[in-house]
């Protein structure tokens, strides 16, 4: 109960999302002054699990928020998704077949869009901690509008920060699609999926099942294509998170329009030009695995004394000149030094 007590003290004392209490500090710039915490500078990480069994719920004095208390002592501020849905946010243009709804200009979008990422409200979860596979960017005269993220075939895919399903269906090249709208006037994007979880229309919070990583649409495989847009542009989702480690670069995230581009948008000029790019990614994707089954299938020597490029050949039934193929800078003239690898095969 004392604990209890403590977080209706405190619910008293932050009655706004970010306390006045906390330590604050000017940004520079020419446009009027941001107050904003020191706490936008700190990484955020992945939800670990589920915190475990909801103890309690308690209101706070902001219609909607409530706080949850977990068996294991943990809490967590909640927004209940009846009153999110009623944000002018999460309301305008809503458009469950459209995939870019907004059809904003992009002269009309401010130089710098300042979006609350994170708060006390809305927490996170990596959508795949892995190497981003095909980078956000220009790919094949083309611009790839989202990063590509390597997964097994029915892997679950979590939603990235919660919000609410706008669409969900297949879609052309993305194959099965879901789009998540949050309540910061972002919408994630994730293709390829072997099957839907979620309908349009529904909540889902961060770290909530959405999905089953597949090859659907056009694809070279298995993987998970990630999107991150704001007003139907597309902007690289690195910007904000770190894939490798996990982590949420920002909790206030300062997007800056010349990191946006008309060339964003989704529907190319024509259906031929991404039949193209799937073609070409189909003939980079063999090469690699070419490449990939003969690096794992190549044999290596280490000289040792005595060793001669005519007896190494010999004893792996090859040839002296195939040998010097295989080996840059390698010649029948080489002394060959102790301790050097050769590839043999």
């Amino acid at each position: 109960m004392k604990f209890k007590y403590l977080l209706f003290f405190l619910v008293a004392v932050t009655a706004a999302p970010w306390a006045n209490a906390q330590s604050k500090v000017k940004l520079k710039d020419k446009t009027p002054d941001v107050m904003i915490p020191h706490l936008t500078r700190e990484s955020v990480r992945s939800l670990r699990g589920v915190p475990g069994n909801v103890l309690d719920t308690i209101d706070t004095q902001t219609p909607g928020v409530q706080i949850i208390l977990y068996e294991n002592n943990t809490w967590k501020y909640y927004r209940d998704p009846s009153a999110a849905i009623k944000t002018d946010a999460i309301k305008e243009c809503w458009d469950e077949d459209a995939i870019d709804p907004y059809r904003q200009d992009l002269s009309s979008l401010p130089d710098k869009i300042s979006v609350w990422v994170v708060d006390t409200l809305n927490q996170y979860k990596c959508p795949r901690q892995v190497k981003v596979y095909s980078k956000f960017g220009m790919r094949h005269r083309r611009r790839h509008q989202g990063v590509d993220l390597p997964l097994h075939r029915g892997e679950p895919v979590s939603a990235a920060f919660s919000g609410r399903v706008r669409l969900s269906k297949y879609y052309k090249g993305y194959g099965n699609l879901v789009i998540v709208r949050h309540e910061n006037g972002l919408e994630t994007f994730y293709a390829h999926l072997a099957e839907r979880s979620v309908e349009a229309g529904q909540w889902v919070d961060a770290g909530d099942k959405i999905g089953l990583g597949g090859s659907t649409g056009r694809s070279t495989g298995p993987h998970l294509h990630f999107e991150t847009r704001y007003r139907g542009y597309a902007f690289d989702p690195q910007w904000l998170i770190d894939f490798e480690s996990g982590d949420l670069r920002h909790r206030l995230f300062v997007l800056k329009k010349k990191h946006l581009s008309i060339d964003s948008k989704y529907v190319p000029e024509s259906e031929d030009i991404e039949d193209e790019i799937h073609a070409a990614d189909s003939l980079e994707y063999a090469a690699k695995a070419k490449e990939a089954a003969e690096a794992a299938a190549a044999k290596y020597h280490k000289v040792k004394s005595g060793d001669t490029l005519g007896g190494i050949a010999r004893k792996y039934h090859t040839t002296v000149s195939a040998i010097c193929r295989l080996n840059q800078g390698l010649t029948p003239k080489t002394t060959l030094k102790l301790g050097r690898s050769i590839r043999v095969k």
